[in-house]
C-alpha cells in the first residue's frame, strides 16, 4: 500500500505541431521537465495543425483520443506543451475529464519545489500570480455574488456585493504589489553587494546557459564547493557566488545562475530578472552548453536570446562546451573551450582564457612608493592585487596588478607596462 502511495503520478503529454518550433525536441524537453517535477510520463499525443484551436487548443477528435488514452493508461494529469489561455484550460479539462496544466504551470511547479531562499520563493510566487491573474475565468457557482444585502432593510443598502472573480482579482493584485515591494528591498541589498565588488575591484564571472548543462558542477569543480548539482532541470534557482584565484593571483567571483529553457515563460523572466541580472553586471559571461547534446547550438541560441533581453550582448563572452567527455566528434567552434566538470579536462585552459580576458582590465605594476603615498598602496591592496611588498628605506616597493582606470596613479612611481 505504501509503495502505491509513493508511486509517481502518471501524466499524458499533449502538443500541437504548427511549425513554430521543433515539436519533437520540445516534447522531449517537456518530458524531462515532467520527470524533474516527479511525474511519470505514460504517453504522448501530438496533433499536426495549422494553428492551435482558440477554444480547446486541439481538435475535438484528438481531445477524445486523449480522454480515452488517459483513461486506459491510468493517467492522473495531462500536460500541454504550450501556454494555454484560461478558456483553453477550462475546455480541455472538460473534454479530457482529467486535470490539465500547461508548460508554464509545470515550470512554475518545479520552481516552487526548488526555491530555497526568501528571494527565490517570492520570485516564484510573483510569477505564478502574474500567470494566474489573466486566467481568472468564470467557474460557475464559485463566482456567484457574495457579500450583498438581502431583499430589504440594512442589507439592501450595502449594495450588490463583490463577485468571487472581482475578489480574487483584487487579492491577486494586492499580493503582487506586496511581493514586488519585498523583491525591490532584496534587489537593493543585491545592488549594494555589487557596488562593494566594484569598489573592491573584484572581477565577476557569471556562468549562464541552459538548465542541466552542468554549470553548478563546473562551479563545484573549480572552487571545490558543494553547490547543489543534480541531473535534473532547474536544480539551481538562486544565484550562488564563490571566490576563485587565477594563476596571476587575481581573485575573481564566479556566479552560478538559474538555467534557461526554450520558450522560457515571460512571467518567469520578469520575476527572476533581478537574479538573472547578475549576468548584466559581470565582467565576463561564460555561456555554458552541453557538448554531448545534439541540440547544443539550440541551447546557445536560447542563451543568447535571454542575454539580449537583459541587455548583456555587449559584454565579453566566452563559450564553454561542458561534458566534453561525452562529445562524439570534433568541436568546430575554435573560439570555444571544451571542458568536463566531471573529469577536470580543459579547466586549466578555460581559466587561462578567463585570465586573458580579465587581464584586459588590469595592468601589472612594479613601483616604489614614497611613504607619503602610502594611501596608494592601501588602494592597490583593496581594488587590485599585491603579489610582493617590501618596506625599504626610500619607500614601499610593491609588485601587483592595478585596475586599468587606476593605473595612471602609479605611473610617476615606476609603473611597468
Amino acid at each position: 500500500m505504501e509503495e502505491l502511495e509513493q508511486a509517481p503520478c502518471k501524466v499524458l503529454l499533449l502538443a500541437a505541431d504548427y511549425g513554430r518550433w521543433d515539436a519533437q525536441r520540445s516534447l522531449d524537453e517537456l518530458a524531462a521537465l515532467a520527470e524533474s517535477a516527479g511525474y511519470e510520463v505514460a504517453g504522448v499525443l501530438c496533433q499536426k495543425r495549422d494553428a492551435p484551436d482558440n477554444a480547446a487548443y486541439l481538435g475535438e477528435g484528438r481531445l477524445e483520443e486523449a480522454r480515452l488514452t488517459a483513461e486506459n493508461l491510468g493517467v492522473s494529469l495531462c500536460i500541454f506543451d504550450d501556454e494555454l489561455t484560461g478558456v483553453q484550460l477550462k475546455n480541455t479539462e472538460r473534454a479530457i475529464e482529467k486535470p490539465v496544466i500547461d508548460r508554464t504551470m509545470l515550470i512554475l511547479e518545479i520552481f516552487e519545489k526548488r526555491a530555497v531562499t526568501s528571494e527565490g520563493k517570492y520570485q516564484t510566487e510573483l510569477a505564478r500570480l502574474r500567470y494566474r491573474l489573466p486566467r481568472l475565468i468564470g467557474l460557475g457557482p464559485e463566482l456567484s455574488r457574495q457579500g450583498g444585502g438581502g431583499g430589504g432593510g440594512a442589507g439592501a443598502r450595502r449594495g450588490a456585493g463583490e463577485s468571487k472573480l472581482e475578489y480574487d482579482r483584487r487579492y491577486l493584485r494586492e499580493r503582487i504589489t506586496q511581493l514586488q515591494k519585498k523583491l525591490e528591498e532584496l534587489e537593493k541589498r543585491r545592488a549594494q553587494t555589487r557596488k562593494s565588488r566594484r569598489k573592491n575591484g573584484v572581477p565577476v564571472v557569471a556562468l549562464v546557459g541552459y538548465t542541466n548543462v552542468g554549470k553548478s558542477s563546473l562551479l563545484n569543480r573549480l572552487c571545490k564547493s558543494e553547490v547543489l548539482a543534480q541531473d535534473m532541470l532547474f536544480a539551481t534557482l538562486d544565484p550562488t557566488a564563490r571566490q576563485y584565484t587565477l594563476e596571476n593571483g587575481l581573485e575573481v567571483i564566479l556566479i552560478d545562475t538559474v538555467g534557461f529553457v526554450s520558450r522560457l515563460p515571460h512571467h518567469l523572466v520578469e520575476a527572476f530578472k533581478s537574479t538573472l541580472e547578475e549576468a548584466k553586471y559581470a565582467d565576463l559571461i561564460l555561456k555554458v552548453c552541453d557538448a554531448g547534446d545534439p541540440q547544443a547550438e539550440t541551447q546557445l541560441r536560447v542563451t543568447d536570446e535571454v542575454l539580449k533581453s537583459l541587455g548583456c550582448e555587449e559584454l565579453p563572452q566566452l563559450t564553454v562546451y561542458n561534458k566534453c567527455d561525452m562529445l562524439r566528434g570534433v568541436l568546430f567552434d575554435k573560439e570555444a573551450v571544451a571542458v568536463s566538470a566531471k573529469t577536470g579536462q580543459g579547466l586549466d585552459e578555460l581559466m587561462r582564457r578567463v585570465q586573458a580576458v580579465l587581464n584586459g582590465r588590469m595592468r601589472p605594476v612594479k613601483v616604489l612608493l614614497p611613504y607619503e603615498k602610502a594611501p596608494l598602496a592601501a588602494a592597490l591592496r583593496t581594488s587590485g592585487r599585491v603579489t610582493a611588498e617590501e618596506y625599504r628605506p626610500d619607500g614601499i616597493y610593491i609588485e601587483g596588478l592595478a585596475r586599468v582606470e587606476d593605473a595612471y596613479q602609479f605611473e610617476p612611481y615606476g609603473l611597468k607596462e
